[in-house]
Parts: structure tokens; sequence; C-alpha cells
């Protein structure tokens, strides 16, 4: 077998797990143009297809799902052996440094973190907390998290949390004074409560899915915050509606503190990615770290 057979092979696996060509494409750090190219040279090499392709899914062919079946055993073999050579590392230490967004910062990586720095004394995480596009190799991170959407060509990217939808909520006291949005359009009824993005320094126009109609939506208020804690402080207080990520405002919304709307309106979409430069060799630490964060479902 070539290295080039052995490389298109582990793309096909990817694609048939993750269901998706833009997941696969953010889990092996390349393009989606270039997934899509090693599909095809793939397939045509082979005198088959492997894959059923949508405009809203993809899905293994009968001759896929054979190949899958041959493929997976090796695999895992081939994955267990690594573990066990694992081992003889040396033992991880020295600082990773990874810039991310306070979100994932608190929901993901400091529970890991707390469970892992009791065991290994000499390893130091910096978690550097920053809502914009860090460029992670001139700022001399090691490693970055970003929403799988948003992830550049040339680096390798792991999954290290679920499938994330967005939130539009607001207080019971405000819809005591207004009426519930059941559209899109509706919103401009209300008064919303903007968030201004620290990346673009524009203000976000909240993504809306149905039906596979897509709507981005420029709303209006008498409130614009940089800070998503702010702005969920904000919705709590009555000033009006808010869009934020959903695992920030279940709780609320499970004890009645906030109500949620337009909830067919919000789609799953990628959730949070490590990533890190494909040419850099990992170190030890970064190795115990990125096992630790990998999401396994």
């Amino acid at each position: 077998m070539q290295r080039e057979d052995l490389s298109d092979l582990t793309a096909f696996l990817a694609v048939a797990d993750e269901r998706s060509f833009t997941r696969a494409a953010a889990k092996l750090g390349v393009s989606q143009s270039a997934l899509s190219h090693t599909l095809r040279r793939l397939e045509a090499r082979l005198g088959f297809r492997l894959l059923t392709r949508t405009t809203r899914s993809v899905a293994p062919t009968e001759a896929g799902e054979r190949l899958i079946e041959t493929l997976r055993p090796a695999i895992d073999e081939i994955d267990a052996r690594l573990a066990a050579l694992s081992t003889l590392r040396e033992k991880p230490a020295g600082t990773i440094r990874i810039t991310t967004p306070e979100n994932a910062a608190r929901s993901i990586l400091w529970p890991a973190i707390r469970r892992l720095l009791p065991d290994y004394p000499e390893l130091t995480v910096e978690l550097h907390v920053d809502a914009g596009l860090a460029d992670i190799v001139s700022e001399r991170f090691d490693a970055g998290v970003r929403l799988g959407e948003r992830l550049a060509r040339d680096m390798i990217a792991v999954p290290i949390g679920p499938e994330l939808r967005m939130a539009a909520i607001a207080a019971p006291a405000y819809f005591a004074a207004h009426p519930v949005p059941r559209t899109p359009q509706d919103l401009a009824e209300h008064r919303c409560i903007n968030l201004r993005m620290q990346s673009s320094g524009g203000l976000y126009a909240w993504e809306l899915e149905k039906n596979g109609r897509e709507v981005r939506v420029r709303v209006e208020g008498q409130l614009i915050l940089n800070s998503s804690a702010m702005v969920l402080e904000a919705a709590l207080a009555g000033a009006g509606l808010a869009f934020l990520p959903e695992d920030q405002t279940a709780a609320r919304v499970a004890d009645g503190s906030l109500v949620r709307v337009l909830e067919d309106w919000c789609p799953p979409f990628p959730g949070y990615y490590l990533y890190y430069p494909s040419r850099r060799q990992m170190s030890p630490a970064l190795a115990l770290l990125v096992d630790a964060l990998r999401y396994r479902g």
C-alpha cells in the first residue's frame, strides 16, 4: 500500500464517521474542497462510489459500508499499539499556552484541566481568554480553540465538544410587555441586545435557519455589549431579547428565569475544536492535554 492510499482511506473514514464534509475537514485540518478531491480520487482509483452525497447529508454506499467493516479493526489495532507506545514518552512537563473563547474555557477546558493538573505537578497550563481570532503561530500559543466552522486550513483540529445550538431568549418580564416572536421577521418589532464582535468590531448578525432557509438578522435595541456574560445578565434583567449559545442559557431556561423562542430556527452546528499547527511536532504535554480534551461523544 502506498502512503497516499492510507491517507485517502483515513479521510474516507473521517467523512463516514462525521456524516459531513464540513466536520470531517475540520477534524482533519484540511479544506472541504481538498477533502472532496481526495474522496473523488479514492473512488476513481477503486472504481466504485463510497459515499452518497446530498445537499444536506453524506452517507456511505453499500460498498462504502463494506470498506468501513474492513478498515475499522485495522485502524483500532493501530490506535491500540500507539497508545501502548505512549508509555515510553518522557513525563509531560512544561507550559502549554492556549487561546480560547470564554465559553469554551469555562465549560470544556477548565473541567478537564482541573482533573489533569494534580497528577502532573510539572505541567503548567496558561489559558488566554480572548474572543478574537488570534494567530497562534505569531503569538506563540501552543494551541487554540475555535468553532469548527472557523478553522484555518493548515491546522490539525481535534473536536473537544458536541455540536452547539444558539438560543433566542428573554426574561418572562420582557414577554409580559411584548409578544412572542414566531419568525425572524418579528424581531424587527423587538428590543434586542446586540453583541459587538471582538474579532471584527462589527455587530453580530443573528444566524437563523429552518428547512434549508438561512436568514441573517441585523437586530436593533438600546444595548450593545462585547461580552456574552453581560448579554446574559442584561437578558435576565428584562432588557430585551438575546441570542446566545444554548449551553450558556439552558440552566436559566430550565429554572424559568428565561424563556426560549424561535427554537425551530436554531439548528445545530459544529462545536468547539482544539487546533494546532500541523508542521509542529507535538510535545508530550500537548499530547496529554489533547487526549484529555478529545470529545468522544
